[in-house]
C-alpha cells in the first residue's frame, strides 16, 4: 500500500470517528477545498492563454516607425482638441 492509499485510509477513519455535529463544518471545509484548487488551476492556466491573447499587439507591420514618431503623432493628434479628431458636441 503506497502513502496516499494509506494517508486517505487513516483520513476516513478520522472522519467516521468525528461526532455528527462536526461534519457539517467538515462538508464546508471540504468545498472550501474544492473551491481553493479549482481557483489554483485556473490561476495557473491564465498566464500562458492571457500571454497568447496579447501576441501581436503593437505589430503594425512596419519595420521602423520610431525615425517617424513625430510625422505619425502630428498626423494622429489634432493640435486643437488633442487625440479626439471630432469635436465634441458637448458645449
Amino acid at each position: 500500500m503506497d502513502r496516499t492509499t494509506g494517508e486517505r485510509q487513516q483520513l476516513l477513519e478520522e472522519v467516521n470517528a468525528l461526532p455528527d455535529e462536526a461534519l457539517l463544518e467538515l462538508a464546508s471545509f471540504l468545498d472550501y477545498l474544492r473551491y481553493k484548487a479549482a481557483q489554483r488551476r485556473e490561476t495557473s492556466s491564465k498566464p500562458a492563454s492571457f500571454l497568447v491573447a496579447i501576441t501581436g499587439l503593437g505589430n503594425s507591420g512596419q519595420q521602423d516607425v520610431s525615425e517617424r514618431d513625430e510625422e505619425i503623432l502630428h498626423n494622429e493628434i489634432d493640435p486643437v482638441y488633442g487625440w479626439n479628431l471630432k469635436q465634441s458636441n458637448s458645449a
